[in-house]
């Protein structure tokens, strides 16, 4: 089941080799989530059993947890929107630079490429009206969509 569907201006539907999309990332110890906005109305991408949180396999601070949960819900995103999803904004709880480089690294190796690391209360803050357990995903999300590059004309 497909949330909604992206579409081009003249309404016909985007192309899946099309360029990237640009996702919001919660990396909550209790449950990680994705989401997208568009026109700056932020939706969580639950998984195919429609759970919209998925935990973690092991220690946040673990690179290969970090890894895996990024490439998981960077699938999850591209199932549902049939595009590629190449940027996030990531929320997490305030971290060291040490810790900062890590989710970079390991977001890296996912193929995402970060627009912005942010505080889980500042993503929150930008999805005012929220429940506060979705604030944080869908914060980032509106802010990835302001942030995303935009492509070049003629792609």
């Amino acid at each position: 089941m497909k949330l909604f569907q992206i579409e081009e201006p003249d309404g016909s539907l985007g192309a899946p080799e099309g360029p990237g999309v640009a996702v919001g990332i919660d990396l909550d110890p209790a449950g990680c989530a994705v989401a997208v906005a568009v026109g700056g109305n932020a939706e969580i991408l639950p998984d195919a059993d429609g759970a919209p949180r998925l935990a973690a396999p092991g220690p946040l601070g673990d690179a290969d947890a970090l890894q895996a949960v990024l490439l998981a819900l960077r699938g999850r995103a591209e199932k549902q929107l049939v595009r590629p999803v190449t940027h996030a904004v990531i929320a997490v709880a305030p971290l060291d630079p040490a810790a900062e480089r890590a989710i970079a690294a390991a977001a890296d190796a996912a193929g995402l490429a970060v627009l912005r690391l942010v505080t889980r209360a500042a993503a929150a803050a930008r999805a005012a009206g929220a429940p506060a357990d979705d604030a944080a995903v869908l914060g980032a999300a509106i802010e990835a969509e302001t942030l995303a590059p935009i492509p070049a004309s003629g792609s």
